[in-house]
């Protein structure tokens, strides 16, 4: 497999974790996720993500995950290793990357308050992995309480040659793109490449700044290769007209709390999981909110022909 670098681009799902009723794994559903992922065009995927259900997992799961997923597609994986000290994250990395991953997603512990203490931090992430193991730097400030700034990450990505990627999720974080892009046309910083997540929310614009695509989980991941594909070739028009369509349903998934909940829901309806049970604790729909799903999947279903749905 080959491994990411600072040019990587494209759209990298992140999959969420498919449990069965009773808790346990579905791995029947995880293969099916598989090759509908490869089929739709992604470049690549994200396992063991926030939306994965990451910290609901045991390491020895974790590690099943990756490896059956491994064999079965030919995209880049990036894993999730992140944990609140440098041995988990440690024997994580070793193991998904033996199996053939393609790098590994790294996001600050909550603790961190300045800037030297967060680039510190992944100095010692980077020694933990080792220098040749590509990694992302998750910058979701909303979800972590870390704020790094452009500075910091320039000083990450310069000190650490493992350090490839930004999977950028602050917000507002247009204007941080920018910076970041005009940072590295200075000379202030190396090229990284950036990835956005925030469920796709902001990508309709995130590309026109700079952004090499997404690294996100929406339910129709047919979206993003869209709008990156569209963006690439120049067709901006094209690019907001299918991300407007999709809007509505997007915004819904990204309320906080219930935003997997509905993930899944709608991958269910797509047949795609047999249930959409998150492991507990976790979100479950109301019958008001499926409904309200339902409709939306409605709505988009006259403008978009690959909204097709299960009963």
């Amino acid at each position: 497999m080959a491994l990411l670098t600072r040019t990587t681009q494209g759209v990298f799902a992140i999959a969420p974790t498919p449990f069965n009723d009773d808790g346990a794994v579905d791995f029947d559903s995880l293969s099916r996720l598989t090759e509908f992922y490869s089929r739709v065009g992604v470049t690549g995927l994200t396992l063991l993500g926030q939306m994965g259900e990451a910290p609901k997992l045991s390491h020895d799961e974790s590690v099943g995950i990756v490896r059956h997923v491994l064999k079965r597609t030919d995209v880049p994986i990036v894993v999730g290793v992140s944990a609140p000290g440098y041995a988990a994250l440690r024997a994580l990395s070793t193991e998904v990357m033996s199996a053939g991953a393609s790098g590994v997603m790294i996001a600050p512990p909550n603790t961190l308050r300045t800037d030297d203490r967060i680039v510190a931090y992944y100095e010692g992430a980077a020694a933990a992995i080792g220098e040749d193991v590509p990694f992302v730097i998750q910058d979701y400030p909303l979800s972590f309480s870390v704020e790094m700034s452009p500075s910091v990450i320039a000083r990450i990505a310069s000190t650490l040659p493992g350090c490839v990627m930004l999977k950028h999720e602050d917000w507002p974080g247009l204007e941080k793109i920018s910076t970041l892009r005009r940072m590295e046309a200075a000379g202030d910083m190396p090229r990284l490449s950036i990835l956005c997540g925030n469920g796709g929310l902001f990508l309709d614009f995130e590309t026109e700044r700079g952004a090499d695509g997404a690294m996100t989980g929406y339910c129709f991941p047919e979206l993003l290769v869209d709008v990156v594909r569209h963006t690439a070739a120049g067709h901006r028009d094209a690019a907001h007209d299918v991300f407007d369509a999709h809007l509505p349903l997007l915004r819904y998934e990204q309320q906080p709390g219930t935003g997997l909940a509905v993930r899944k829901y709608v991958m269910m309806r797509r047949g795609l999981l047999t249930s959409d049970a998150q492991r507990r604790p976790g979100a479950v729909l109301s019958a008001t909110a499926r409904a309200e799903v339902d409709y939306l999947l409605t709505r988009l279903a006259r403008s978009d022909s690959r909204v097709t749905l299960v009963a």
